[in-house]
């Protein structure tokens, strides 16, 4: 079993280290919080580490779950100590510190994940095979307000999940970025649009809000051969492909003509989703990947490519 450490145990670091004591790949070492009334409070039988780097001493591997501005000091403390890391999204404040990480990670042979969880969505699973050189994607990702989070641009809290998920899939350079915000109860931009240019001729639009009536977790797909919607909050996806009509007597198939007679014909298809815990399934990923001295499914720096453009984003705003 791969010794861990989770550093950061509010919500989404308490998760990990819950679902972590549940899992037969990991021996769950002990953790560390600089609030100690928070850590008594988690139930858990796990030893408590008044000291980071004596957890960080004791383990094969940390997951960094505190708030963004400590990522990077804890994260090169642990690689300095030939520790592998898990990072929760964003990997860093800056670019520059991603940066270093990465060589960093690089230069000791070590394994570096970042927490961009919708890779492991089950619905995204279910038809990421399907997306094929979208010509135009469409994401939206809004969030009732929390006051949880709001230490940073809603860039860097909600669309950075759609960044990651974008970057993944269009495999091109960034031609040109457009964007604007605005700050409706935190100093910085709650409600935020982007338009991403592609030197393949992709263009992605984004647009997030953590002050929304309503969640929502949507992104759209056009390609030239199909729509495909994907649902990340409702866990469901479809696909509609087009394609030339076969001469048939199927009097209830969806056909479509142009002007110029051209037919064409639509097919629905939605894909078997696989229900499954993303979080463990990050987990399992990670430990898999450290047991084969692999590249994980989200390295260090597929976390810096995301916040590079991320900043990006937040540059045009400001």
């Amino acid at each position: 079993m791969i010794k861990v450490g989770v550093i950061g145990t509010g919500h989404l670091g308490a998760i990990h280290l819950k679902l972590l004591n549940e899992s037969s790949l990991y021996q769950v070492i002990g953790f560390h919080d600089k609030d100690l009334k928070k850590s008594k409070d988690l139930g858990t039988d796990n030893v408590y580490f008044k000291d980071s780097i004596d957890l960080i001493s004791s383990v094969d591997v940390v997951f960094i779950c505190s708030n963004t501005p400590t990522h990077y000091e804890i994260a090169k403390k642990c690689l300095e100590n030939n520790k592998h890391i898990f990072v929760e999204k964003p990997i860093t404040s800056t670019v520059e510190q991603a940066k270093e990480l990465v060589q960093l990670a690089k230069d000791k042979s070590l394994i570096g994940q970042v927490g961009h969880v919708e890779r492991f969505n089950p619905a995204y699973v279910s038809l990421k095979e399907t997306i094929d050189n979208p010509k135009f994607i469409e994401c939206h990702r809004l969030a009732e307000f929390n006051p949880r989070g709001n230490d940073v641009s809603v860039v860097l809290d909600l669309m950075i999940h759609d960044i990651d998920i974008v970057l993944s899939i269009v495999k091109s350079k960034i031609k040109s970025v457009s964007a604007n915000g605005v700050c409706v109860i935190s100093d910085t931009p709650d409600i935020t649009n982007a338009r991403v240019e592609f030197e393949n001729g992709c263009v992605a639009n984004f647009t997030s809000s953590r002050i929304s009536l309503k969640n929502m977790r949507k992104t759209r797909f056009f390609q030239n051969d199909a729509y495909i919607s994907l649902d990340f909050l409702e866990k469901k996806s479809e696909v509609v492909k087009i394609s030339n009509t076969i001469n048939n007597s199927d009097k209830y198939a969806m056909i479509i003509e142009n002007s110029k007679g051209d037919k064409k014909q639509i097919y629905y298809n939605n894909p078997e989703i696989k229900i499954t815990n993303a979080i463990v399934e990050e987990h399992n990923s990670f430990a898999y990947s450290i047991k084969n001295n692999s590249k994980p499914v989200i390295s260090l720096e597929d976390g810096y490519l995301a916040l590079n453009l991320a900043n990006k984003i937040i540059n045009k705003i400001q």
